[in-house]
Order: C-alpha cells, then sequence, then structure tokens
C-alpha cells in the first residue's frame, strides 16, 4: 500500500456517519446500515488504535428533507469524532464544498485517503470524483460503504453500479484486504 516507508499513513475519511441515515422511516434511510456500521468501526478502531489521522465528513444541508437543527444530524455515537480528529461539515454532496476541506487537502503533501462510511451514490462518488481531477489519491472500502434505497430497482445492483462508477476514480478494496495490509501502512 505505501510507495515508501517515508509516506505517511493513508487517511481514514468517514463519511456522513450521521443518525439521520439509520432512522427509520427517513427519506435518506439506509437498510443495509448496520454491516456497512460494523465495518467502518472496525477500520476506525483499527486507525485510532495505531494513532493514523482520521477525518470526518458531515453533511449539514438545507434543503427541506435534512434538517441540520434535528437532532437525526447528529454523529452515529460509536462513530463520533474524538479530539485530534479532523471533521468537516460539507453542504452539498462533494466534501470539497467545504472551503475548509479544500484548503487542508491543498496543504498536506501525499494525499491519500481511503472512503468509508454513508451517501455512497451523493458523497462518497462526489468526493471520489471530484478528488479525482485535483490529482488526490482515494480508496473505497466497497463493504464499508452504503446508501439509500433507489426509488426502483434491486438495491443490491443499484449500490453495485454505484461502485463500478466509483472505480473510475478511486481505487476499490475490500475492508478484509486493506486489514489484513495494514501492517505494511506501518509509521
Amino acid at each position: 500500500m505505501l510507495a515508501s516507508i517515508h509516506d505517511d499513513p493513508p487517511i481514514l475519511v468517514c463519511a456522513d456517519l450521521q443518525i439521520e441515515y439509520l432512522t427509520p422511516g427517513r427519506r435518506h434511510v439506509i437498510l443495509d446500515g448496520d454491516a456497512a456500521m460494523a465495518r467502518c468501526l472496525e477500520l476506525v478502531t483499527l486507525w485510532r488504535g495505531n494513532l493514523w489521522p482520521v477525518m470526518h465528513l458531515k453533511r449539514i444541508a438545507q434543503a427541506a428533507w435534512f434538517n441540520p437543527a434535528s437532532r437525526l444530524t447528529d454523529w452515529i455515537a460509536e462513530m463520533k469524532p474524538r479530539p485530534g480528529e479532523l471533521t468537516f461539515e460539507h453542504p452539498l454532496p462533494s466534501a470539497y464544498s467545504s472551503s475548509r476541506f479544500v484548503d487542508y487537502m491543498s496543504n498536506i503533501r501525499n494525499v491519500r485517503c481511503i472512503l468509508v462510511g454513508f451517501s455512497l451514490d451523493e458523497t462518497i462518488l462526489a468526493t471520489a470524483a471530484e478528488g479525482f481531477h485535483r490529482s488526490h489519491r482515494y480508496q473505497v472500502v466497497a463493504d464499508a460503504v452504503a446508501c439509500r434505497q433507489p426509488g426502483t430497482g434491486d438495491a443490491a445492483a443499484y449500490r453495485h453500479a454505484v461502485v463500478n462508477v466509483i472505480g473510475n476514480f478511486a481505487t476499490i478494496q475490500s475492508s478484509a484486504e486493506l486489514i489484513r495490509t495494514s501492517g505494511v501502512v506501518a509509521v
């Protein structure tokens, strides 16, 4: 995974791990969120245990369906950022809609980020595509991402199609693969 022993470990980017996405009856509920959530928690635990950088993205859209004043926009308890972990709020799907995020990403030398979390078909897709165009390197952990149910059709096929599209802009990897190679990521 590392090109050189002098490279920094990749940043684990936790996208939109908010209560909104796991609340039944909500428009953007993610029905298979528990499986992705378990893998996200496993990766966050690994990153925190090794003191590697963790970043959290939080969607704060002003749309009628997404009320930023609601408790539903709060972090999922297990994924709440800890002191020293970066947090960025973004109003549009891409994390690059946050000027603070753009400044941060522009000022780190070896930009290598591992994306996990929710809103696969919005935040993760948009951030990976925009990052690609800025020459930032992203990896998406295929079994640690999830998205809302599509209006029609097979949810698994929709998710698979979105992951395939993201593969044009980022490397796709499984959590088992990432954990197996995590010893190589040592600082």
